[in-house]
């Protein structure tokens, strides 16, 4: 469970998500939905107090409180079984009241937010207080009763609430009291329509909740994975589902922007789009687990964006595959812990990331290892990709954590640039590319060459973050899951422990990279940052594939630890605050934790077969 607050502000990690994989909702501890994206994830928000006050948009059911005192924070809260349904609960000297909030996946339906309220024992006193503010929280809307339905309006977006009854409008917001006895139920749902529409059917809260059930439930039926870690692998997995947009295939890196990855520092960013790299290692964490229907999904949304045109590649867009994703700043809004700016957009959409045709490629590979049936189109944009490779491995890029400090020969790409063509030649080699593998190989050979000569440190036995430099780089743990060098390769086992030394101080929590504080650093930025959730699941991978499997197995019972009451994760832990920080939750983090457990039980089969004498 999460540990008491010292101030209203609530941490990152207090709050639990709710969707229906086409936008998401962050509901906190004191029943307060503060983040809400209507009707898609990089929608403008309808709800933003996350990022900045009551002022710019919430809705709160919680027991009644004194005038100008906070709401109680729920003394308990889970998650409903294997669902997305999250279930809070108040107890209170008169009683005690349990909250269910969940979005209902959506079947031609406008997308809802329904909320259902159960007294449990005695009475208590309960408020509805729905203060919409549409643009980011710039834009009050006009509230008005129609047919006994509560509206408000503006611009292109309309709400919709259904309630047992008509609620009060006061300052731009609709406020319910009402009272709940033992064995009683209270149902508001909240359904969002573009604005010149008809009015949206009125939802079915008990037939919507079980209907969300049963879909969870379902899904959840395919898993294959049945390691010591399931609680944490199941909840992992829901998560990046809900991440997934149901009708395009596209899966988001985060539901938010601007959440710090330092609090009240400037590194706050958009995540709420589609980023190569992030969405193919999403789906490789899914294929692992049972899950290939995601992956003909996002495979033909693959398609689709890049066209017959790879090379003009992007490495992110947005969920429908537009390229357009200008950033921009929200003055009005102060941040999360005053951290600003808050940015909408991404400015990174224009680097040049060489690490991207590799994942993606790998993830192509990997869906075929699994039994997604072939495509031409798929194997077209394989040869397009490693010729993409072919003519731009050699230029220095923006790497792989999107650094504004000047493009350099970052490792890491180059190693991605060698994985692209590897699984290529292996692909050839199975006859499900019709390319020249005496070229590929050729390539490949290149490549290995050239970083094995130029990222090398032999004095310190590790490879460096960039041809030249001395600075480590926690993307290269992956150097044993890559196959470039064995993984019982001295140079490898030495980098590993190099970056663990050097990056993780405490053993347990791994930094990106080294920062300056508040000089400028070599991405570009001032400030720190926390401890990158996903390198710290990267060294529990590369402990395990070089030999080390037990400390592995600690290692990341000790991630386990990290995560919020609900099982989510953000994008970083601050090790000096001890929370977490960065957009939330973060599909990166929730993955590595899955391809973590799903290795640690593969090769903890793998070491508990007995030896066959030959």
């Amino acid at each position: 469970m999460t540990t008491p607050l010292t101030s209203r502000r609530p941490r990152i990690e207090d709050y639990a998500l709710i969707g229906d994989m086409q936008t998401a909702a962050l509901v906190g501890l004191d029943g307060s939905i503060d983040w809400l994206c209507l009707p898609r994830f990089d929608s403008a928000a309808a709800f933003a107090s996350l990022l900045g006050t009551d002022e710019h948009g919430f809705w709160r059911i919680a027991p009644a409180a004194p005038t100008g005192a906070p709401a109680a924070r729920a003394a308990r809260r889970r998650y409903r079984g294997e669902t997305l349904i999250v279930e809070s609960e108040w107890d209170t000297a008169s009683g005690t009241v349990r909250l269910m909030d969940f979005m209902p996946p959506r079947e031609g339906h406008a997308p809802q937010v329904i909320r259902i309220v159960e007294g449990v024992t005695g009475t208590v006193e309960m408020t509805s207080t729905l203060s919409p503010r549409f643009g980011y929280g710039q834009r009050l809307p006009w509230i008005f009763d129609e047919s006994g339905r509560t509206a408000a309006v503006s611009g292109p977006d309309a709400l919709w609430l259904d309630a047992p009854a008509p609620g009060a409008d006061k300052d731009g917001a609709v406020q319910h009291r009402f009272t709940l006895t033992a064995g009683a139920r209270v149902a508001f749902a909240l359904s969002w329509q573009p604005s010149h529409a008809p009015a949206p059917e009125v939802p079915d809260a008990d037939a919507a909740l079980a209907h969300t059930s049963a879909f969870w439930q379902e899904w959840v039926g395919q898993l294959v994975y049945d390691g010591p870690y399931r609680e944490a692998v199941v909840r992992s997995l829901i998560t990046l589902k809900a991440l997934t947009h149901a009708t395009t295939g596209a899966i988001v890196a985060a539901p938010t922007t601007s959440l710090p990855e330092e609090l009240g520092g400037v590194r706050n960013w958009d995540y709420r789009y589609v980023w190569l790299r992030d969405a193919a290692v999403t789906l490789s964490a899914l294929l692992r687990t049972g899950y290939r229907d995601e992956a003909v999904a996002w495979r033909r949304w693959l398609l689709r964006t890049l066209g017959g045109d790879p090379h003009n590649l992007q490495i992110m867009y947005r969920l429908d595959g537009r390229r357009d994703i200008p950033e921009r700043e929200l003055p009005w809004l102060p941040g999360y812990a005053s951290s600003s700016p808050v940015r909408v957009g991404n400015g990174a959409v224009d680097q040049l990331q060489l690490d991207v045709p590799g994942e993606v490629i790998e993830t192509l590979a990997l869906a075929h290892e699994y039994g997604v049936a072939r495509c031409e189109s798929t194997e077209s944009l394989i040869l397009k990709l490693v010729d993409y490779v072919r003519i731009n491995w050699r230029q220095p890029d923006d790497g792989i954590w999107e650094v504004r400090g000047g493009r350099r020969h970052f490792t890491h790409s180059k190693i991605m640039c060698w994985v692209a063509v590897d699984r290529a030649v292996h692909l050839t080699d199975q006859g499900v590319l019709d390319a020249d593998l005496h070229e590929l190989v050729r390539l490949r050979e290149e490549i290995h060459a050239e970083v094995c000569e130029r990222a090398y440190d032999p004095v310190r036995n590790t490879f460096t973050q960039s041809y030249g430099s001395t600075e480590l780089d926690a993307a290269l743990l992956l150097l044993p899951h890559t196959g470039f060098l064995p993984a019982d390769d001295l140079r490898v086992v030495g980098t590993v422990d190099a970056v663990r030394r050097e990056l993780a101080p405490d053993g347990v929590l791994v930094h990106r990279y080294p920062t300056a504080g508040r000089d400028v650093g070599m991405d570009g930025l001032p400030g720190g940052e926390g401890a990158f959730l996903l390198c710290s699941f990267w060294l529990v991978d590369a402990l395990a594939l070089t030999g080390r499997l037990t400390e592995a197995e600690q290692l990341f019972e000790k991630l386990l630890t990290l995560r919020s009451d609900t099982g989510l994760l953000a994008e970083e832990y601050d090790p000096h605050g001890k929370g977490q920080v960065g957009n939330f939750p973060q599909a990166f983090s929730m993955l590595g934790l899955v391809n973590s457990a799903a290795r640690l039980q593969e090769l903890r089969k793998a070491a508990s077969r007995p030896v066959v004498a030959a």
